[in-house]
């Protein structure tokens, strides 16, 4: 089927449709948040939701705060156009969630209250370490909004067939606004009840068009896989390996890069972190690890399926061709096989998905302001919760203004890539300082601030000199070149750059920390006896 066929469908379709499912949506999740929201003006109803969710409820809303339109949008894309490389974001999306149950989720349940500043303050220098930590969770979500608002703009794009730059724009704005609607009403209950019902959807409608693409080529996978070798340029080379990462030896540097970002990073993304602290005790921690795998386990086999239809189906001019480019794939597998009002139906899930996944980040990122700056060092410990809530909440339209703004510049990048780079600034920020502070007796506070800062700006300032922001055709600002770091994904340099910071620092500062406070925190991490006092 040709670009013209989809223009004239796009064209004259009713967008009445398309946009009416989407308000819908955003209708009744606004009434639920409303109706669940915490309006008392308690820290820990707003933060935490109380620690009432069950490790199975918690389990679906962590799949649902991190399936978000990268993995529903951008990797359908990538194996759409990359086939084999494609489906790598996948599999280090999977693998990273071993990583965070077998070394993170249960400590930091058993030694944190809110947000991750309690954890690498507990044994350090209250002030300076949760100036750093708040500092590193704000940049970590500034960079894993940009992913979902150039998301919406894509989407938006091929639903409304908008193809002008303002007009994506003005779609943005909108979306932003939604969701920073989500985090004032309802925190992290409300949040949360948003992220459960988006998740359910979600692998409902991936399952759903999964069914119907292995019937019509008869339950045959082996099928599917032929038709969508046979319509892509890169022929059966689209089921090898090295489509996307295997033409250099730079391009392969990028890959293991990637393969470091995402398999170490989920295990530091803040708004994952503190979804530990919506259960009640470590056991429900680990039962939400499970379930939020299986969930995703469920949903990366889904989008192998559905990026393959594309392919087939779609084809790889008409995807490449499509407003939202490689983003429009699923939406556009949609519109072929079940027309408009299939259209209208995966759109108002991608775009569910993408005000889920950034009002949990909002949330998280307004939680560590609030928190760890206001709260723990310029109020000392001192501030009153109604204030604390109110300042968290006049964080969150802040960080709404800049994701809006940001998303707007990122708006056309492949969004898998996007939330690739966040992850990178994840584990190279949070991944080295949390294993130190759980793990090594010796780390101090001048450990800690080294490895957050040293991984922070190592990975920012290679991200601003690397082919994503200038350089190259698909740069964000393709017409400069400033560009002197050749790959990419900076992981391979800046998570490791993040611990040797951390251990000579840990060695350059005077302290050598307390023996006391470690072995407080060893307990606490093992038993979660102690927790909240």
């Amino acid at each position: 089927m040709t670009t013209a066929w989809l223009a004239e469908g796009a064209s004259t379709s009713n967008p009445l449709i398309n946009t009416g499912v989407f308000a819908l949506f955003v209708a009744i999740t606004l009434y639920v948040v409303y109706r669940a929201g915490n309006r008392r003006s308690s820290t820990s109803g707003y933060y935490t939701a109380d620690s009432a969710f069950t490790g199975r409820q918690n389990g679906v809303a962590l799949s649902g705060d991190f399936l978000s339109a990268a993995s529903f949008l951008g990797i359908a894309g990538a194996i759409a156009i990359n086939g084999y490389d494609g489906f790598l974001y996948s599999i280090g999306f999977l693998v990273a969630w071993l990583v965070d149950l077998l070394l993170l989720a249960e400590l930091l349940r058993n030694t944190g209250r809110f947000t991750m500043g309690d954890v690498l303050s507990f044994r350090m220098k209250q002030r300076p370490v949760r100036a750093a930590s708040a500092t590193s969770t704000l940049v970590i979500s500034f960079f894993y909004m940009l992913a979902q608002m150039a998301g919406a703009g894509g989407l938006v794009a091929l639903l409304l067939d908008v193809h002008s730059k303002w007009g994506q724009a003005l779609v943005i704005t909108v979306v932003g606004l939604v969701m920073i609607s989500y985090v004032l009403l309802g925190g992290m209950k409300g949040t949360t009840w948003v992220q459960i019902i988006k998740a359910t959807i979600l692998l409902t409608a991936a399952s759903l068009i999964t069914v119907f693409l292995m019937g019509k080529y008869g339950f045959n996978f082996s099928s599917l896989l032929r038709a969508a070798a046979d319509r892509s340029h890169m022929g059966k080379d689209l089921l090898s390996p090295g489509g996307s990462y295997g033409k250099n030896g730079t391009t392969k540097l990028d890959f293991v890069s990637l393969s470091l970002a995402l398999v170490l990073g989920v295990a530091s993304l803040p708004h994952v972190l503190m979804r530990f602290y919506t259960v009640p005790n470590a056991r429900e921690a680990r039962r939400s690890v499970v379930w939020a795998t299986a969930c995703m386990f469920v949903f990366y086999l889904c989008t192998l399926v559905i990026g393959f239809g594309a392919a087939a189906i779609v084809g790889p001019d008409e995807i490449k061709a499509a407003p939202g480019g490689e983003n429009s794939a699923a939406p556009l597998l949609a519109l072929h096989v079940g027309g408009t009002v299939l259209l209208g139906i995966i759109s108002a899930v991608a775009f569910a998905t993408i005000l889920a996944v950034v009002a949990g980040l909002t949330l998280t990122a307004s939680a560590s302001f609030a928190h760890d700056v206001y709260a723990n060092v310029l109020k000392r410990g001192k501030a009153e919760p109604e204030d604390e809530v109110r300042v968290a909440r006049l964080t969150a339209v802040v960080i709404g203004v800049f994701a809006i703004v940001g998303g707007i510049l990122a708006n056309g990048q492949n969004i898998a890539f996007l939330v690739a780079l966040a992850l990178a600034v994840a584990a190279s920020a949070n991944l080295s300082t949390l294993l130190y502070s759980l793990f090594w007796k010796r780390f101090n506070t001048t450990g800690t601030l080294w490895s957050i800062y040293g991984g922070l700006i190592a990975c920012v300032v290679l991200v601003l000199f690397s082919p994503v922001v200038s350089g190259a055709s698909d740069s964000i600002f393709p017409s400069v070149d400033f560009h002197w770091f050749p790959l990419k994904n900076p992981g391979l340099v800046s998570i490791p750059v993040s611990f040797l910071c951390g251990a000579i620092g840990t060695f350059v500062g005077r302290s050598k920390g307390d023996p006391a406070k470690h072995a407080e925190m060893e307990v606490r991490s093992l038993t979660g006896v102690g927790f909240g006092s």
